[in-house]
Parts: C-alpha cells; sequence; structure tokens
C-alpha cells in the first residue's frame, strides 16, 4: 500500500497559522480525491477537507472559513492552509488519497494514507 508524506506541522499559537502539504508522488496515479483528517487526542479521526480532481474543496463543518485546501496537479500536492487557529485544531492531521470517494465527513473508502504530521495550538 503506497504511503502518502505529509509535511508542514509544528506549533502555532492561538490565531496564528500553519500550512501542511501532501506529496502524492509515490502514487501511480492521479487520485480522484485527496483530503486531509485530524484526530486530537481520545477522539475520532474527523474530516477536515476533501477535495476532488478538477473540483473544488469540502470541508468540515468546524472549519468554518479558517482553512483553505489546494491541489497542485503539477506537483501532485495537495495544500492546507490553516489560519485564525485554536487550541481545539491541535491534533494529528493525515492526508488520505482515494480513487472511488470524495467525502469529508467520513474516512471510508481511502485506501492511501500518510503518517500525520503534529499540529499543537497553544494559547
Amino acid at each position: 500500500q503506497e504511503q502518502l508524506y505529509e509535511s508542514g506541522g509544528g506549533s502555532a499559537q492561538a490565531g496564528g497559522s500553519l500550512r501542511l502539504s501532501c506529496e502524492t508522488s509515490i502514487l501511480r496515479y492521479t487520485p480522484y480525491c485527496m483530503a486531509w483528517f485530524r484526530q486530537a487526542p481520545g477522539k475520532e479521526r474527523e474530516g477536515v477537507a476533501s477535495f476532488v480532481v478538477g473540483g473544488r474543496p469540502f470541508y468540515g463543518d468546524f472549519v468554518q472559513g479558517r482553512f483553505t485546501a489546494s491541489r497542485n496537479y503539477v506537483k501532485r500536492t495537495l495544500d492546507l492552509q490553516m489560519d485564525n487557529l485554536t487550541r481545539e485544531d491541535t491534533g494529528m492531521y493525515y492526508c488520505a488519497a482515494s480513487s472511488t470517494v470524495c467525502r469529508v465527513h467520513t474516512d471510508d473508502g481511502y485506501t492511501s494514507w500518510g503518517q500525520g504530521t503534529q499540529v499543537t495550538v497553544s494559547s
């Protein structure tokens, strides 16, 4: 199973910004869908953004305009610009890809995953 590679995690102050990037060059196909999920300690994994090829991103309800996902088809990356971060955004962020589905509210159907990158927001 091919593994994706995330980068860009780290620490930020509340109200600050971070930018995550996911590389999919290891995949032998252009993913139909790429997505970001996150998991906070003690909580279930939740969808942050999903981005179907040639389409526009969809976001989890909690994003509320603070995050922007973008796909670069030449570099084969999915970036996530996160602004106005809050402590509740702390968690492990995972990139995922699917050749068949593109849903943000469930991780069912995503077959390629990265190992995750940690985001920590402090007040």
